[in-house]
């Protein structure tokens, strides 16, 4: 979803810094809006409601009083595209059995395993059971999977798909949450359809989740329907989002077909999974930022809101970079931090968004090996200093220079957006209230 979000940011971006906005300026947004959602495979249909939405809205509809034309078309951008993506933030039950089906290879098996993970943290008992007796490493991924997260998992010895759920429900009678792995498929191959009815009439399950991948393309909206005949899907949970996906389709597709999306993959690893909840996720795309999300991941890192605060501090030694750092390999990748703070996910260049977890590690032992005064006062950094700090840090004079560069690009962007004060004081704050969002 970077791709379609970064490209949407750019636009709406440009829109605002326009002096005036008149009827010419609304088609070529919504011109540049159309192109945008059909490179990301979102449905040619959907595309036109939602600019002939926007259309209408724009020159018929009174604007709000306090609000600029200009406000009034980035508002109205946003409630249609949270129109689009679904307007429910849609959870799951307290207690269930959740029957987890897809295609091949789109991560369903993880996906098996985040779901533990994300019911653990909110205080429930989860089991899991084996139903996927068509990949070989199946079983044994979803074994490992459990002994990792130390939760039971039900396979059948005889790999009998029908029995290992009879047993296994048996079996987790008393554990609120059970998660039944279905064996990936083509919801158009007629065996392996079979085979899905009759385990999803055994289980009787609350939930009924299709795991799409958010790069799967047109063919979302047929399989997500044909499913949905199949079983009865109940929600979606869209993988692999933290890539370059364009994921536009997997989304307006479930749209389109009443599914509502539950959960987005944001990683591999097991705790990335998100809730998702319609307004933030549309914030974000827009540049609003998500600091809900943000005080979360905060919370979750055992963080305190001082540091978090340290993150949008406009006040910027190496010594707040070297607590930044930290804070950040806690609380995940910091593409996905800072597309959480408002503004600066269009105003950090690229080459820093992207620094791998292994350069930040690298750029902690560069400053342990500085003196204070050195993290406090970076400038006096010569090139005997580097020298000297490449050395006691075990790495390059280059290693040392890049991390005052990258620094020295984070104090001027921090300095552009003018801090956490100046966020909460401008347009955009002002604007994002206005939907009921809170910076």
């Amino acid at each position: 979803m970077l791709d379609f979000g970064k490209k949407i940011t750019e636009l709406i971006s440009k829109a605002l810094g326009r002096s005036t906005i008149d009827r010419e300026t609304v088609e070529s947004i919504i011109k540049g809006l159309q192109r945008i959602l059909l490179q990301s495979d979102v449905d040619v249909k959907l595309v036109y409601e939602l600019s002939n939405k926007i259309r209408d809205r724009c020159f018929k509809e009174k604007v709000q009083e306090g609000l600029t034309l200009r406000e009034h078309v980035t508002k109205v951008i946003y409630e249609e595209l949270v129109n689009l993506l679904g307007k429910e933030k849609a959870g799951l039950k307290a207690k269930n059995r959740i029957m987890l089906l897809g295609l091949y290879g789109v991560g369903k098996t993880t996906t098996c395993g985040k779901l533990v993970k994300y019911f653990q943290k909110h205080g429930s008992k989860p089991a899991l059971i084996a139903c996927d007796y068509h990949r070989p490493a199946a079983t044994e991924q979803l074994r490992q999977i459990a002994e990792k997260l130390n939760v039971p998992v039900h396979i059948d010895e005889n790999k009998n798909p029908f029995n290992a759920v009879e047993n296994g429900l048996k079996r987790f009678a008393k554990n609120d949450v059970i998660i039944i792995d279905t064996a990936g498929r083509d919801a158009l191959d007629k065996e392996l359809s079979d085979e899905l009815k009759k385990i999803g009439k055994i289980a009787k399950p609350d939930e009924v989740l299709l795991v799409i991948p958010a790069d799967l393309g047109r063919t979302a909206g047929q399989q997500a329907a044909e499913f949905n005949k199949l079983v009865g899907i109940t929600g979606v949970i869209v993988t692999k989002m933290d890539g370059t996906a364009k994921g536009g389709a997997a989304l307006s597709s479930c749209y389109a077909t009443g599914a509502n999306v539950k959960f987005i993959g944001v990683g591999e690893k097991l705790e990335q999974l998100e809730e998702y909840d319609p307004v933030r996720f549309v914030s974000r795309i827009l540049g609003m930022g998500d600091l809900e999300a943000l005080m979360e991941k905060v919370k979750e890192a055992e963080l305190d809101e001082d540091d978090a605060k340290r993150i949008m501090s406009g006040k910027f030694t190496l010594k707040d970079f070297y607590d930044q750092i930290e804070g950040i390999q806690k609380m995940g990748p910091l593409s996905g931090i800072v597309e959480m703070i408002p503004g600066f996910s269009s105003a950090l260049p690229e080459d820093l968004v992207n620094i791998q977890e292994a350069k930040l590690k690298k750029f902690k032992y560069i400053i342990d090996s500085m003196t204070e005064k050195e993290r406090n006062e970076p400038e006096i950094v010569n090139s005997s200093r580097i020298k000297r700090i490449a050395k006691g840090a075990g790495v390059s004079e280059r290693d040392v220079r890049e991390l005052l560069k990258q620094y020295d690009l984070t104090k001027k962007v921090i300095k552009k957006v003018g801090g956490t004060a100046s966020i909460k004081r401008g347009q955009l704050a002002k604007l994002a209230k206005k939907f009921g969002l809170k910076f």
